[in-house]
Formats: structure tokens, sequence, C-alpha cells
């Protein structure tokens, strides 16, 4: 039984290690490498020069969509 053990393990480990493998490839995105050099573009785009919405004061009222 311990020789059954020892040869049958090894074998089952391995392909559970790849399968693991396999899997994360399946679930994970292919991410692009990113552009490299003084002229690259940032990766994120930065909020301080995109206004955004108006936040309202304590006096404020919100105005509704509906």
């Amino acid at each position: 039984m311990a020789v059954l053990f020892t040869v049958l393990i090894p074998p089952l480990m391995l392909g559970v290690v790849l399968a693991l493998g396999r899997y994360e490839e399946l679930l994970l995105p292919a991410a692009e490498p990113a552009p490299e050099g003084p002229g690259a573009a940032p990766a994120v785009p930065d909020a301080r020069k995109q206004p955004g919405p108006r936040a309202s004061g304590p006096g404020e009222e919100l105005s509704s969509a509906a």
C-alpha cells in the first residue's frame, strides 16, 4: 500500500498543479504589455484634469431626474 502511494501521489500532484495553471489562464484576461518611454500615456487618466459632478452644499437641494 505504501508503494502504491509513493508511485501515484507525485503524478497526481503534478496533474493538479497543471490543471490549476490551465484554470488560471481561463479566468484571468490576457494583459497587454504597457507602453514604455517618455511619450507613453499613463495607465490611469489624471482625474484632476476632468471636471466631475458638482457637489451640493448644505443649503442646496439635489435636482431629481424624474
